[in-house]
């Protein structure tokens, strides 16, 4: 019977395989392309102080982790924490890349399973990548988990866009609500999508007019406290 079941079961497995390799396939060749061209996707020090009203000295002293980092040193400029982890799950792909020079520790882990212990985290970071993750749910109760209470979490993603392979979740503009009640948000924008770089986004000054009627993607931007 348990023969059959799996015969029957071989199918979908395949196809849920298929699928997750041509997502990590997709976003490795998303960042190949961006290391030829020597180009940054906006998820640098900017994104991490003037976008989230912090400034550098905030990050003195901390542990600080970004989810889904990519391959370009999104951590390199922090020379002031003592400790600052890049956690992604092609991380290992990622030494073809160069990261093996980088003064910041990578990690290749998922985002729903993180290899931290509780309250690690003085701040997280997940710049572009939230839609990018298997579980949402889980993503988030693992985000709660390692941050330490007085901690930060820094998210900025797109909304509203159509599903993709490489970006399989739709978040809403109400995202904030589902860090609730652990976190509570101390800054909170939202962008028309101008740009797929961040910092150009937040000096365009363009924020969204929710008054437009038209279906249209944006970014938010988001600075929460675990105060739980």
């Amino acid at each position: 019977m348990l023969a059959r079941s799996l015969d029957r079961l071989l199918p979908t497995l395949k196809a849920i395989n298929a699928d997750v390799f041509a997502k990590r396939a997709f976003e490795f060749a998303f960042w190949m392309k961006l290391r030829a061209q020597q180009r940054m996707s906006g998820i640098y020090e900017p994104c991490f102080t003037q976008l989230v009203d912090l400034a550098l000295d905030d990050y003195r002293g901390k542990r600080v982790l970004d989810i889904g980092c990519g391959p370009l040193g999104t951590l390199e400029w922090a020379d002031m924490t003592v400790e600052r982890v890049g956690l992604d799950p092609l991380a290992n792909l990622y030494q073809k890349l160069g990261t093996d020079s980088h003064k910041m520790t990578y990690v290749t882990a998922h985002s729903e399973s993180i290899p931290y212990p509780d309250g690690h985290f003085d701040i997280v970071s997940c710049f572009n990548a939230l839609d990018h993750v298997d579980d949402l749910d889980q993503t988030i109760a693992e985000i709660k988990r390692v941050v330490a209470k007085g901690g930060i979490f820094l998210l900025g993603v797109d909304t509203n866009h159509a599903a993709t392979i490489a970006e399989p979740i739709t978040i809403d503009w109400d995202i904030g609500k589902k860090f609730h009640p652990e976190m509570s948000i101390e800054v909170e924008r939202h962008y028309e999508r101008s740009s797929t770089n961040y910092i150009d986004v937040m000096n365009s000054k363009a924020f969204f007019d929710h008054a437009d009627p038209r279906p249209r993607p944006g970014i938010i931007i988001l600075k929460l406290r675990k105060v739980l």
